[in-house]
């Protein structure tokens, strides 16, 4: 009746009471009232409860009575979830990559720690090894970079594809647009030489690869403490050969 002689207050206030009254017996048929009086916030309230609980909605007598007289409402339910699906993958999706671009940003910002300042027993080779040797506060990536470049720089196997690490070092290097950035900094003589030759369609991947890299370590120094962000250096020394 408010909605038939429009009583807004008195709609809104039925709409409230409805909303708290909502089950999983009694979704459905609210469901219906909600389309038929046209009010949108029950009839997405309503829309969330059925998504939530499909497998137990199906079995009420609302749903059968639904599919047997309403196809069309059905199907609008059936769109929903759809959607909704979707966007929980793309939400998952994205999370996933933002990680995948963080891990990136955070090996880049180790292997310039390494080339510029070392770290425990690599560094670059024209400066004097630190006098503290105890490991960074991301030791744990850095120490797989040092690993990887301590077997790249001394093994004898590497020429002709003796070494199998070596060789797969050496692929992904080419084959890989995140590898290319991680080997960038490490092989800079190597990088430049792959920027000349590179097709449109590498350096169009490269500079989207890149830039949501920066994008992912922004929203990342977004989310530090203010003074922990203060403390980071901003200073660029350059990138120098290793000393091992």
């Amino acid at each position: 009746m408010s909605h038939v002689y429009l009583v807004p207050q008195l709609k809104q206030r039925c709409t409230k009471a409805l909303a708290q009254e909502l089950t999983i017996e009694n979704v459905v048929d609210v469901l219906q009232l909600a389309k038929l009086c046209d009010a949108p916030g029950l009839y997405l309230k309503c829309m969330k409860l059925v998504y939530n609980n499909y497998k137990a909605v199906e079995h009420t007598e609302g749903w059968e009575f639904l599919q047997n007289h309403d196809p069309h409402l059905e199907l609008d339910i059936l769109q929903f979830i759809d959607e909704a699906e979707l966007r929980k993958k793309r939400t998952r999706r994205h999370k996933e990559e933002q990680s995948l671009y963080v891990q990136l940003s955070e090996a880049m910002e180790c292997l310039e720690h390494i080339c510029t300042e070392g770290c425990t027993s690599v560094g670059p080779y024209d400066k004097e090894p630190s006098k503290s040797k105890s490991p960074c506060n991301k030791f744990s990536i850095c120490e797989g970079l040092q690993q990887s470049i301590k077997h790249y720089a001394t093994c004898k196997k590497r020429v002709d594809g003796g070494c199998m690490r070596c060789t797969l070092f050496f692929d992904q290097k080419y084959s890989s647009v995140s590898c290319l950035i991680l080997l960038g900094a490490v092989c800079w003589q190597f990088k430049l030489k792959m920027r000349l030759s590179r097709t449109g369609n590498e350096s169009t991947r490269w500079k989207l690869l890149v830039r949501k890299v920066v994008s992912a370590k922004a929203i990342t120094s977004l989310s530090m403490p203010k003074r922990k962000r203060e403390d980071e250096p901003r200073v660029n020394s350059g990138i120098r050969t290793f000393k091992l």
